[in-house]
């Protein structure tokens, strides 16, 4: 399937559901207003008919559908209702069902067809505010989701889910060609199942998600404008959004080739963010107490266990050109790795490590130029082998692995200087220091040793480079080390290396 599949699904929902907040003080502006803004997505939304009844504009059999890239969009809507409630506002009632029908080109020459059914029971969309500022708000008891990926006339897969409790708001204005956007939706459950086949097998999947939060904000352009990303940034185009849940779980079953596997998992919280402007761009995501079990007749014992207290991740990287340093940094955490004993078995069967949780964090941060804009594709492509950019400064704000009984700690910062490519063989000469400590690694060699898994000789050859690098510590098997660069040179504990 395209990626156009998604991008195509979601600017139906935004044509439906976040055009209504543009709406004004009466309801025939409502109704230009979701035609007008259908447009900016290269969608043309249409009506049978569109008649006055007292307070209320009633739009009868609302068509929207889009051709881009070979792809079609065509969905249909039996009826919208205007009501002009007073104050300035309008209520936006729509019919409880409606389908929505898409058709891509895939990769053999031939069509792949997605039939799509919305329900929104009782959901209620009260707009208002003025032309050029409007405020909207919407509830629903639930939103519904159902799919078929048909190909060849074959169904392919069945997606459905099932959004419960709806309730949000949105805040959209209209200024110099830009349509600014704050929302924020609420949801109490998420349900959704999948079940698909194909020639070697086939895949059910099931599961729940609770206290579901979103929020987004940005400023946006028209589907032309975002044909060329670069200056669409520069023309303003930014985009924040922030997706946290509560307590879900999730199960698997599917057959490849006759062999069954089963996935179970659940977890605490989780989250996903990201982030597009014309200065950088951001993306993380992450979840907290994931208990994960996986069987199957590939796998050489009845179920393997992995559980973690918490894992996620957080990028920031500069994408345009600049003339002077920007800010990047990147996080990854995985706090409290635990496996099954069967795989700790595999390898150490006599228990000779310990088998406390694994721990591993990294959490970096600096400054770097770009010598170009990182989302125009040509003059990337004129840097060929170069770097696109000079790293000017890094800080490690953390720096943490635990294994085995072993546990490695570390802070440090650097500046580089980058017209001194030379010193160190094409990397910009670094000025600063890292301190680190480690508690349990000769300890961890010796059981390495006992096990068979590192030979006596490497062993040693380890613990000469610990002795060259560090020096002991408080505390037994405790070795720390200050690696410093400074006046071109490279230092360790103070004695010069390099």
């Amino acid at each position: 399937m395209k990626s156009w599949g998604l991008a195509g699904s979601t600017a139906v929902l935004a044509a439906i559901y976040a055009v209504s907040a543009q709406a004004q003080v009466t309801p025939e502006e409502v109704w230009q207003n979701w035609q007008k803004l259908s447009a900016t997505y290269g969608q043309a939304l249409v009506a049978d008919s569109v008649t006055r009844n007292g307070d209320t504009l009633v739009v009868s059999g609302m068509s929207i559908s889009m051709d881009q890239d070979g792809a079609k969009l065509n969905g249909k809507m039996d009826e919208v209702r205007f009501r002009d409630i007073g104050d300035g506002k309008v209520e936006v009632t729509m019919s409880d069902t409606y389908p929505i029908t898409m058709t891509m080109p895939n990769e053999s020459g031939g069509t792949e067809d997605l039939a799509i059914t919305i329900t929104q029971p009782g959901l209620t969309l009260i707009a208002g505010g003025s032309a050029t500022e409007t405020s909207y708000v919407f509830n629903g008891p639930s939103i519904g989701i159902a799919t078929k990926a048909i190909e060849g006339g074959k169904t392919l897969a069945d997606i459905s889910a099932t959004l419960t409790g709806l309730q949000g708001n949105y805040l959209v204005a209209d200024v110099d060609g830009l349509s600014s956007l704050e929302s924020n939706l609420e949801a109490q459950t998420l349900s959704f199942s999948v079940q698909a086949n194909n020639e070697s097998g086939g895949l059910d999947m099931t599961g729940n998600l609770a206290g579901l939060r979103m929020e987004q904000s940005g400023d946006f352009l028209g589907v032309a404008a975002m044909e060329n990303m670069a200056q669409a940034l520069r023309d303003g185009f930014a985009a924040d959004g922030k997706f946290s849940y509560g307590a879900g779980s999730f199960s698997i079953d599917a057959i490849e080739n006759g062999v069954p596997t089963k996935v179970t998992a659940t977890n605490e919280t989780g989250f996903f963010n990201f982030g597009l402007n014309g200065q950088n761009m951001s993306y993380g995501a992450g979840g907290t107490g994931v208990n994960m079990a996986i069987s199957g007749a590939q796998i050489p014992f009845p179920e393997l266990k992995i559980t973690y207290g918490e894992a996620s991740f957080d990028i920031l990287i500069p994408v345009a050109k600049t003339s002077a340093p920007t800010d990047f940094s990147f996080l990854t955490r995985i706090v409290d790795l635990s496996i099954s004993d069967e795989i700790w078995g595999m390898f150490d069967p006599t228990a000779a490590l310990p088998r406390d949780p694994a721990t591993l964090i990294i959490d970096t941060k600096g400054t770097a130029m770009l010598a170009n804009d990182l989302m125009d594709e040509k003059a990337m492509a004129t840097l060929g082998d170069a770097p696109p950019g000079e790293l000017h400064s890094l800080e490690i704000t953390e720096l943490r692995a635990k294994v085995g009984g072993a546990d490695l700690s570390g802070t440090g910062s650097f500046t580089f200087d980058n017209s001194d490519l030379t010193t160190f063989d094409g990397v910009p000469a670094p000025t600063g220091k890292i301190d680190l400590v480690l508690a349990g690694g000769n300890g961890l060699l010796d059981k390495l040793v006992s096990m068979g898994l590192i030979p006596q000789d490497q062993a040693m050859g380890a613990r000469m480079m610990m002795a060259m690098f560090a020096k002991p510590g408080e505390g037994q098997d405790v070795l720390n080390s200050t690696l410093e660069f400074k006046d071109k040179g490279f230092f360790a504990n103070g004695q010069r290396l390099k």
